[in-house]
């Protein structure tokens, strides 16, 4: 119910956010300001964070995912809704993301932690691979139909369908009814808070195969994030329409939907170490190949293998993440770590706007990828327990709190 609800939620949640990458680019031609939308994306997950996560420690996930799918829903109508009207401006789209990325601070915690409530320990490599399949599928859908959505019915029916489809998910977590957490939970003052968080803290920096993980995926996805120049690629350097705009914002989603499935299958995976440091990396080089390409098929190409290579690394860190992690720390190593997985992509959408504006879209795009692959050297070199770890290894971490 969880996976089927998801996967709807996700294809209208893509189909808004590519949406708004391209609602952007008709209000503004400048890199800069699109960009600067990655800012406003990120500075609620700073701020948020660590109290949500204890938030998702504390209280019940399930019922915690429902409140906030109702209030995503809410802020996508009201999108919608001053778009139709005309009324809409860039500082009105910057404040209702903003709003949108408070709410959703405490939603991926929660969400994130109730999946290892739902299988037994074994089969969580394997629900991570069917979230990621949900994801990805939505992720092809979503902005495949919001090209044909914006160029047939208008922007504003793009935010109107995702605030339909908030109702899938909070649909299925209604049916399946109470979830028994895996330890109990007591609800403390709130002077326990910073204790908590602190315990949060101390727990990722004795866990260094968690850490290295973040700092991998922070800086990779830092210097090869340029999803919201995509817009001025399509419209600027192959000179295309909302329509094929929306196959190439399909693009990743159908490269990490394909190793998805093959990993789904997969009852054990060696050396996941080395494998999330090649992914990376490989990452990296389709992110090249993506800012030389002057052809619509070439660019799509380059787009699947960044999602295959993206796909391969978030499934394992995933996986890795909640292995080595225990239930009472879910919540705020979710919430900790969602600093590096949203903060990455989120201010590499700033560092490459910047670099865009000044130097021009394909340079931005090359030198990430560029930065992408060094990044992955250095965190390899200096953090070699990484490249050597295994999969099977023992939660090492000690846990107070």
């Amino acid at each position: 119910m969880y996976w089927i609800g998801h996967l709807i939620s996700i294809a209208g949640s893509q189909m808004q956010l590519w949406a708004l990458y391209w609602h952007l680019r008709t209000l503004s031609n400048q890199p800069m300001v699109i960009s600067g939308i990655g800012l406003a994306r990120f500075l609620p997950v700073i701020l948020l964070s660590l109290v949500a996560g204890v938030a998702a420690d504390r209280f019940d996930r399930r019922k915690m995912a429902i409140l906030t799918q109702i209030a995503l829903g809410v802020v996508a109508l009201v999108l919608g809704l001053t778009t139709a009207w005309g009324s809409v401006t860039l500082w009105m789209i910057f404040g209702l993301v903003i709003l949108q990325s408070v709410v959703a601070a405490f939603d991926v915690p929660a969400r994130q932690a109730l999946i290892p409530s739902l299988v037994p320990r074994e089969n969580l490599a394997n629900a991570y691979s069917l979230t990621s399949i949900a994801a990805k599928v939505g992720g092809i859908l979503g902005p495949a139909v919001s090209g044909v959505v914006i160029a047939y019915l208008g922007l504003q029916w793009a935010y109107w369908i995702n605030a339909i489809s908030f109702l899938a998910v909070v649909a299925a977590l209604f049916a399946m009814g109470d979830i028994r957490p895996l330890i109990e939970k007591k609800a403390e003052v709130v002077r326990g808070t910073f204790r908590e968080i602190r315990a949060g803290i101390e727990f990722i920096k004795n866990s260094p195969i968690i850490y290295s993980v973040m700092i991998l995926d922070f800086f990779g996805t830092f210097f090869s994030s340029a999803n919201t120049l995509l817009p001025f690629v399509a419209i600027d350097i192959l000179h295309v329409g909302p329509i094929q705009y929306g196959w190439l914002s399909s693009a990743q989603a159908i490269g990490t939907l394909s190793i998805g499935l093959y990993l789904s299958q997969k009852t054990t995976l060696l050396r996941q170490g080395m494998l999330i440091s090649v992914s990376v990396a490989m990452f990296g080089l389709a992110t090249i190949l993506f800012g030389v390409s002057t052809s619509f098929f070439l660019t799509m190409l380059a787009l699947i293998l960044v999602g295959i290579f993206d796909g391969l690394s978030s499934i394992i860190r995933n996986t890795v993440r909640q292995l080595q992690t225990p239930d009472e720390m879910r919540g705020r190593m979710m919430s900790i770590t969602q600093i590096f997985f949203k903060g990455g992509p989120q201010l590499g959408e700033m560092e490459s706007g910047l670099v865009a504006q000044i130097l021009g879209v394909p340079f931005a795009i090359i030198s990430g990828g560029v930065g992408c692959v060094l990044a992955t050297w250095v965190v390899v070199k200096k953090i070699p327990q990484l490249w050597n770890y295994q999969g099977d290894e023992p939660v090492s971490a000690e846990i107070s709190i």
